[in-house]
């Protein structure tokens, strides 16, 4: 079980994201994500998202609001990605995983936007994020924070493989 951190930077009416396309055995690969990343030993979910953007951006968050959190519940697909990791390397796929993110949004930020070793980043326009390779469960996060009354809300996505079966917002079943 991990706790990570993502944090949507805006600015303009535009969200700072990563495409995922560097990065080797990245179960991520090739969708877009925000900035944010796994909490170390000793790190708070605000010490890691201030540490993790500006690692990946290059951008120091002057403030962030903690939005929500989010519960990953991963099916195995077993077999399905046989023989693609090496023994040292982790399958993401092998076996049942949960984690739980915590999820930020800034747009209260210093610097200069820096090159990602994860990817490219962008910044998109809010109103064109549907149109990227986002993760279905993104999309119901998203539309989430899109409105700063939104309450702070716990949210559980089940995934199998990539696929979203199952999304619970505050203990209640939602229509995917």
């Amino acid at each position: 079980m991990e706790i990570t951190t993502l944090c949507y930077i805006e600015k303009d009416n535009k969200y700072l994201m990563l495409h995922r396309i560097k990065k080797k055995n990245d179960i991520n690969e090739g969708k877009w994500i925000a900035p944010g990343g796994h909490c170390e030993n000793g790190e708070s979910p605000d010490d890691c998202v201030q540490r993790e953007v500006l690692e990946e951006t290059g951008l120091r968050l002057k403030s962030a609001k903690f939005r929500g959190i989010v519960t990953f519940y991963s099916k195995a697909i077993r077999d399905e990605r046989e023989g693609l990791y090496t023994e040292e390397e982790k399958d993401p796929w092998s076996k049942d995983v949960t984690d739980y993110m915590c999820l930020f949004t800034s747009d209260d930020f210093e610097g200069e936007l820096a090159d990602c070793d994860e990817g490219t980043l962008e910044w998109v326009p809010k109103n064109r994020l549907s149109e990227l390779n986002l993760w279905k469960g993104d999309l119901i996060f998203l539309d989430l924070i899109s409105s700063p009354e939104q309450p702070f809300f716990s949210l559980k996505l089940t995934y199998e493989g990539d696929v979203l079966t199952e999304a619970i917002l505050d203990g209640v079943k939602i229509s995917l």
